[in-house]
């Protein structure tokens, strides 16, 4: 995938993101789910003093620490429920589409809170509910393969979501926009922005389609 190789400028939603994202400067930062660091490499560009990476995936992590030239970063192989850090010890936590991966997103938002800084800054994404309402999660076609419309069906039906990605079974867990709010809500947080992804202007050409509905949803919220 090209955000695999290229990193977060062919990130279709890295535009929206990185506008919800607080000042890094002299910031200790904590990336749940960093893959191949990316987000990591980000921050100490923008003057984070030190970053964590937590990513599941060994294969992914050696690419990120090849990737690396900073020993600022450090990476850990855990999964994001299992993370165990001081209270207090981040100043911000990013994700990028992990928590679709997590069937208990408020155990782990708790966590998150506990890490956090008083004014803490908590931001990430997901993969948008209207997206894994269905386990298809494709379009309906026509007899000329156009692209008719996008399904949204059992919205309402949060939990397991048993789908494929680049032709491997992959378990993904769908809540409700609601739901996302409500726990970061109960949690404790504030709510600071919620945006929807649309492409940006210069891949608009290749990504049209991405304007009939949001494949991403973005939260931004503060401790």
């Amino acid at each position: 995938m090209s955000r695999s190789t290229e990193g977060l400028k062919a990130a279709g939603e890295w535009h929206i993101l990185k506008g919800l994202l607080p000042t890094f400067e002299n910031k200790s930062v904590l990336d749940l789910g960093c893959g191949y660091g990316w987000h990591c490499r980000y921050a100490i560009e923008q003057g984070a003093s030190a970053v964590i990476g937590i990513d599941i995936s060994a294969k992914m992590l050696k690419q990120a620490r090849a990737l690396t030239n900073s020993d600022a970063i450090t990476y850990l192989q855990m999964p994001i429920e299992d993370i165990d850090f001081a209270k207090g010890q981040f100043d911000m936590v990013i994700s990028s589409l992990a928590f679709h991966y997590i069937e208990a997103f408020d155990a782990v938002c708790e966590k998150i809170f506990d890490v956090l800084t008083k004014g803490g800054s908590f931001v990430f994404s997901v993969e948008h509910p209207i997206f894994t309402s269905r386990a298809a999660q494709d379009w309906h076609y026509g007899e000329g393969g156009e692209r008719l419309h996008w399904a949204v069906d059992d919205y309402h039906s949060e939990g397991l979501r048993q789908t494929t990605f680049l032709g491997e079974d992959v378990v993904k867990y769908h809540r409700t926009v609601a739901s996302y709010l409500n726990t970061l809500i109960g949690v404790g947080f504030t709510i600071k922005a919620v945006q929807e992804s649309y492409p940006s202007e210069d891949m608009l050409e290749d990504m049209k389609d991405e304007l009939r509905r949001p494949m991403f949803l973005q939260i931004a919220v503060e401790k």
